[in-house]
C-alpha cells in the first residue's frame, strides 16, 4: 500500500471518482492545465479530458452557480474555490440555492455538489488566503461541512462527499497538504460523513479538534501523557452534521473538555459544542469547558501568524486549568 501526502490522496480520490462515475466533473480556477494552485488536480485534464476537468474564469460566483446548475441537472460537480477567503462571492449560490434545492422542490431535486477549498493558516500566506470560515457554512441549513486531518481521511471523506446526494463544503487544511505521509489504498472505500474519529483514548480530559489543529492537540496529548494525564482526542472530521454522541460519551467518561479550533473565538463551532455539552452533560462535568482558539481579529500577516494560531502550550494551559478546577 503506497504512502501518500494529503494532496496526493485528494488527487487519488478525484481520479477514482472521475473513473467510476461519468457524471463527475471538476472545474475551478486553474484546475485544468496547471493542475490547481496546490496541484490537487495535476494530470487529471490530460487523463480524463477538458470536458471533465475544466478551467473557469476568475469568478467564484460563476463557479458556484455552475455547480448548482450542473448538480440540479444530474451531474456531480466538484468545484474548487482557490482559497477559503475567496469563498464569500459564492455564498449567495450556496445559501440561497444549493442548500435549499431539496426543500424548495419538496425532494424532487437534490444538489449533489462538492465545493473544495484550501483552508486555514500556517503557510505564511497573504490576506484572504488563511480564513477559517467553517462555522459560517455550518450555520446554513442544508449544507454539509467536512474537514479531514490526514491523507487517509481526506481520501475516504472526499469520496463520500462526491457520492452524497446533498451539497458538501470540503475544506482542506493546506498546512497538512504535504506535512504527513501515511498508507492510503486506492480501494474506493468512502468514510461516513457524519462520524467523528476517536484518535486516542484517555480517562482525564476530552480534547476536541479538527483539521490541522489535530496536530497541536496530539502534541499536547503526548506531553500530558508524560505528566500522567490521559486524554481522549476526538477529530470531528464532519462539522455538519456534528457527531454529538461521540463527544458526549467521551465527556461523560472524563468530566472535562477542551475544544481547539483555529477560527476566531466568538460564535466559532467550539461554542456550539460547549453549549451542547452544557445542555446534555452538565451532571458529568467536573470543570467548566475551555476553548483554545484563534483571536477575534483578521488572520495576521506572517510575522504574527504563529502568535495567532493555537499551539500545544496554549492547549496544555487550558487542560491544566480544567484539571485544577475544584
Amino acid at each position: 500500500m503506497p504512502e501518500c501526502t494529503m494532496i496526493e490522496a485528494i488527487r487519488m480520490a478525484l481520479s477514482r471518482a472521475l473513473k467510476e462515475d461519468p457524471d463527475v466533473i471538476i472545474f475551478g480556477e486553474d484546475v485544468g492545465i496547471d493542475g490547481g494552485v496546490f496541484r490537487a488536480t495535476d494530470g487529471l485534464t490530460q487523463r480524463y479530458g477538458a470536458s471533465r476537468v475544466r478551467d473557469t474564469p476568475l469568478s467564484e460566483t460563476a463557479i458556484a452557480g455552475m455547480a448548482v446548475g450542473a448538480a440540479a441537472h444530474g451531474l456531480r460537480p466538484v468545484a474548487e474555490i482557490q482559497f477559503t477567503g475567496f469563498l464569500y462571492p459564492a455564498l449567495d449560490q450556496l445559501a440561497n440555492h444549493a442548500s435549499r434545492l431539496r426543500n424548495r422542490t419538496r425532494g424532487r431535486l437534490t444538489c449533489p455538489l462538492v465545493l473544495r477549498a484550501p483552508y486555514g493558516g500556517g503557510i505564511k500566506a497573504p490576506e484572504h488566503h488563511s480564513e477559517s470560515t467553517e462555522a459560517m457554512l455550518a450555520h446554513i441549513p442544508g449544507l454539509r461541512v467536512v474537514i479531514p486531518s490526514s491523507p487517509a481521511r481526506a481520501y475516504g471523506l472526499l469520496l463520500a462527499a462526491i457520492r452524497d446526494p446533498d451539497p458538501v463544503v470540503f475544506f482542506e487544511p493546506k498546512r497538512l497538504y504535504r506535512a504527513i505521509r501515511e498508507p492510503v489504498e486506492d480501494d474506493g472505500m468512502a468514510l461516513p460523513i457524519n462520524k467523528a474519529v476517536l484518535l486516542r483514548e484517555g480517562a482525564d480530559v476530552t480534547l476536541v479538534a479538527w483539521g490541522a489543529m489535530i496536530t497541536e492537540a496530539n502534541e499536547a496529548a503526548d506531553q500530558l501523557a508524560e505528566m500522567g494525564i490521559s486524554a481522549d482526542l476526538i477529530d470531528l472530521a464532519s462539522l455538519k452534521p456534528l457527531d454529538r454522541g461521540t463527544i458526549r460519551s467521551s465527556v461523560e467518561k472524563t468530566g472535562r473538555c477542551v475544544i481547539v479550533h483555529e477560527a476566531p473565538l466568538t460564535a466559532g463551532l467550539g461554542a456550539e459544542i460547549a453549549a451542547d455539552l452544557a445542555e446534555h452533560c452538565m451532571t458529568s462535568l467536573l470543570a467548566p469547558i475551555r476553548r483554545v482558539t484563534g483571536f477575534d481579529t483578521v488572520m495576521p500577516y506572517f510575522r504574527l501568524e504563529a502568535h495567532y494560531m493555537p499551539d500545544a502550550a496554549r492547549i496544555l494551559k487550558a487542560v491544566h486549568n480544567v484539571m485544577e478546577f475544584a
